[in-house]
């Protein structure tokens, strides 16, 4: 399907606003087509938020929006790692169905989305939005044939990091803005590793912190578009490590300063992650206090997530955190700390304050909440369910899926499955043995129940083998899976 007829067939689904005058904007009611903003960190555990559970690093912006707003219980990533799990979130099809799944490295061609793939910004744009990725890609790359640029899919703007690897820097040496390099004042010193445009290391010079650029520029195009309705799709590089920079300078945690805990006992490594999560949080609060100032606030739903569980990478310590709570695993893992995210919304007026949903979704549900808040039908080849109605504090007529479904190709492979409290994991992928874990009575998932209950391993195994559909890009590699990680301790945080 060409990129033609694909926007002809998403134009029926919203037209009345394409005409709207900027003061029939400034008046609509809030539920008419509001703001949004989606803010996805990088590498952010489940645990590593105040209102989650964290006792060490400072969130003071987050825990805040959380009492004005509403947090999710059960809200999964899209994947464990973050190419496939951005991919899940754009498309709003799971794991089974989206074209790119899995951080492809050097090989940017089948991480990469197609003419015929819809994501969340084209359908908005068919309802009058204005579109803006600020922050990092990671589904289409600086190649000859590339189809999958950010200004190819549906946004009317984009500044930021295309490759993923390119994004573990800070200070690198230049950002895209749109189809074009805007070179910086940092120079990188090269790994050797070469990713299409780009090689991946780490700063010798060190002057334009990339962060800091990438929040100016979702302030600059909010100030911009404050008089008619807008998508922000602010997708940070916070806290993911620089490989590449750990390497070369023994730090992987790059930030300007260590605020608040500079003056710790701690390794440096340690201070960077705090450092790094508690500078996020106050630009967060700076985006929140320019829609109080426009005037717009009470017409913006804010969002706010990760797009994967917590890392082990760049030096720091992870148990000096405990970043994954109460859950058993990590980035990689198809664990609950592999892939159960943050998920906190904010809409003053809509969003009943300091409430909580136990509603479970996931990435893919962004497409059809944001079609039903803008008056809009998402794509019909989507694994979406709206959580609008959580939004708006009507749990009685929120929808629910039949199961979610994650596959994951590194490490020997693996698939998980969860419908209502009962998850099942499986390794390796389509041939392995399935564990059985039921949530509700074992959420650091301990206690496999598999011998126990053979009929519901065979119902999700089912499920698993109805979810998945064959991509000649994407098959299981590597040998054998690392030893397990521990189980979480399985005690609700809030």
């Amino acid at each position: 399907m060409s990129r033609t007829i694909k926007r002809l067939l998403l134009t029926h689904v919203v037209l009345g606003f394409l005409g709207t005058t900027a003061v029939q904007l400034a008046a609509r009611a809030p539920t008419d087509n509001p703001n949004i903003i989606f803010i996805m960190a990088d590498d952010l555990g489940y645990g590593d938020l105040g209102c989650y559970g964290q006792q060490t690093i400072k969130t003071p912006v987050l825990d805040k929006m959380a009492a004005e707003g509403l947090r999710f219980r059960n809200y999964y990533a899209g994947c464990t790692v973050c190419a496939s799990s951005r991919s899940v979130l754009m498309t709003g099809q799971h794991m089974g169905h989206t074209w790119v799944r899995g951080n492809a490295g050097a090989d940017a061609s089948i991480q990469t989305l197609r003419p015929e793939d819809v994501t969340v910004a084209e359908l908005l744009k068919t309802a009058g939005y204005k579109t803006a990725l600020c922050g990092k890609w990671g589904l289409g790359d600086d190649i000859q044939g590339n189809t999958g640029l950010p200004q190819d899919q549906g946004f009317d703007i984009f500044y930021g990091y295309l490759n993923q690897v390119h994004a573990h820097n800070y200070y690198p040496e230049f950002l895209w803005r749109g189809k074009e390099k805007e070179k910086l004042r940092n120079v990188v010193q090269g790994s050797g590793r070469k990713y299409g445009s780009f090689e991946g290391g780490w700063a010798t010079t060190r002057i334009d912190y990339s962060h800091d650029l990438v929040v100016a520029e979702a302030l600059k195009f909010i100030n911009t578009s404050k008089a008619s309705p807008f998508f922000l799709y602010l997708a940070l590089t916070i806290p993911h490590a620089n490989n590449e920079g750990s390497r070369g300078t023994g730090d992987g945690q790059e930030v300007p300063e260590y605020g608040i805990y500079d003056k710790l006992d701690w390794p440096k490594q340690d201070k960077g992650q705090a450092a790094m999560v508690t500078r996020m949080d106050r630009d967060i609060g700076t985006i929140l206090q320019l829609l109080k100032d426009l005037g717009i606030d009470e017409n913006t739903v804010v969002m706010f997530t990760s797009d994967n569980g917590h890392h082990n990478e760049g030096g720091h310590n992870p148990a000096r955190f405990d970043p994954n709570g109460p859950l058993r695993g990590m980035k990689r893992d198809l664990y609950e700390g592999g892939i159960r995210v943050p998920l906190i919304a904010r809409w003053p007026g809509q969003t009943k304050p300091n409430t909580i949903s136990n509603h479970i979704g996931y990435f893919g549900d962004l497409m059809g909440t944001v079609a039903e808040l803008a008056g809009a039908k998402a794509p019909q080849q989507c694994d979406t369910v709206s959580f609008a109605p959580s939004l708006l504090g009507q749990p009685t007529k929120q929808h629910s899926h039949a199961y979610l479904y994650w596959e994951f190709y590194e490490r020997g492979s693996k698939q998980a499955v969860r419908a209502g409290d009962w998850k099942a994991v499986r390794m390796p992928m389509f041939t392995g043995k399935t564990e059985l874990y039921n949530l509700a009575q074992d959420l650091g998932e301990s206690n496999n129940l598999a011998a126990q209950h053979p009929e519901m391993v065979s119902q999700m195994e089912a499920m698993m083998k109805d979810a998945h559909t064959p991509n000649p890009n994407w098959k299981p590699r590597g040998a054998v899976s690392p030893k397990q990680p521990e189980p979480g301790d399985g005690k609700p945080r809030f």
